[in-house]
């Protein structure tokens, strides 16, 4: 089975008199526990595409399916719906919400769902921890390295138990060997089934 099926996707902007085309015709699958780099130069289209395949943005045609679903024609409720319970974002800058704690941060898509016991907070405890940030977990964005605020979006992404981790460029902000680390992270959520598209 296919985790996404995307098939002659493209996807225009009108900019007062001009259209820009940002993605033209693209088709490709992602199997299920599959990992995936989307590559090309700046302005090609990748965030683009990212949006369209994490549901925060619809295509101007084309076919775009998530499982089984054919999220290209949905209601913007239906397609939160999928965001919040299938897929987890990664973004190089972190987005993470200055004024909460580490556990707060990790919590935050579980909060948007009314879950809020101490179940899941127990599970964002357990996150934090395994991505390192066991000893950090009443600290505040600001006191964290740029490593530690991308392995906090990490463990967020993941609070829902995503099928798909959508990452773009998380390791943009990052120098080499955090990117290593990051990338690690990433690596072992592969090897436990989670499709990764970045």
């Amino acid at each position: 089975m296919h985790a996404c099926t995307i098939r002659e996707l493209t996807k225009e902007y009108v900019l007062k008199s001009e259209t820009v085309r940002a993605l033209r015709g693209v088709s490709f699958n992602v199997p299920e526990g599959d990992y995936v780099a989307i590559m090309g130069p700046s302005g090609s289209g990748k965030s683009t595409l990212l949006n369209l395949l994490g549901c925060l943005d619809q295509p101007t045609n084309g076919q775009l399916l998530l499982g089984e679903d054919d999220v290209a024609t949905m209601t913007d409720d239906q397609l939160a719906e999928i965001r919040s319970r299938r897929i987890g974002f990664v973004f190089q800058s972190y987005n993470l919400i200055q004024q909460l704690t580490v556990v707060e941060n990790i919590q935050v898509p579980l909060y948007y769902q009314g879950r809020l016991g101490v179940r899941e907070r127990d599970r964002c405890i357990d996150l934090a921890h395994r991505v390192g940030l066991g000893d950090r977990l009443d600290h505040r964005p600001a006191q964290l390295s740029g490593g530690q605020q991308q392995r906090v979006a990490i463990a967020r992404a993941l609070v829902n138990d995503p099928a798909i981790i959508l990452a773009d460029e998380p390791t943009g902000a990052l120098d080499s060997r955090t990117s290593e680390e990051v990338m690690a992270i990433f690596d072992q959520l592969n090897r436990e089934g989670i499709t990764i598209i970045l």
